[in-house]
């Protein structure tokens, strides 16, 4: 469920509650219906092959929900059994939400535009994405020589 998780950014609530009607394996999506969503509108996510790999291994499992443990559906992900996993791997202070902003982070560290990210995670509006793009400034390299004019004027004044 984290390798999923970071291949497509989904809540806790969203990944622990995906049932197979929401699967479309030929279309490489995941539909996510607006009640389960926390902006309260219906979210397209495309599933890359990462998140392909995930959820063909889980085929079998159970007929309704994806994921399952013992044969049961998963209710909840950030629970005793994660914690047990971060003491081992030796990570403090990383709750289950930290995947969904390690997932945006390297979107935006990969270059995916601000107003991208805000659709592919579900954002209502760029308020939340926002507190991504520190990370990359690639969509600032166009505007960088607009100072230009200015550093030409500065040069021409040192010669005066």
């Amino acid at each position: 469920m984290a390798r999923f998780t970071l291949s497509t950014g989904l809540r806790e609530s969203n990944v622990t509650g995906l049932q197979w009607c929401q699967i479309d394996m030929q279309r490489r999506c995941a539909w996510i219906h607006a009640d389960q969503a926390k902006g309260k509108k219906a979210i397209a996510v495309p599933l890359n092959n990462d998140a392909l790999t995930v959820i063909r291994q889980q085929i079998g499992n159970h007929d309704t929900n994806v994921f399952t443990y013992k044969g049961n559906p998963v209710t909840r992900a950030n629970n005793h059994a994660w914690e047990k996993a971060l003491i081992r791997a030796g990570i403090t202070d990383f709750r289950w939400h930290d995947l969904r902003h390690t997932w945006a982070s390297w979107h935006v560290q990969n270059g995916t535009p601000l107003h991208v990210l805000k659709e592919l995670g579900g954002w209502a509006d760029l308020t939340m994405v926002l507190r991504y793009a520190h990370l990359s400034s690639k969509h600032l390299e166009e505007y960088a020589g607009n100072s230009k004019v200015v550093t030409n004027l500065l040069h021409l004044e040192k010669k005066d």
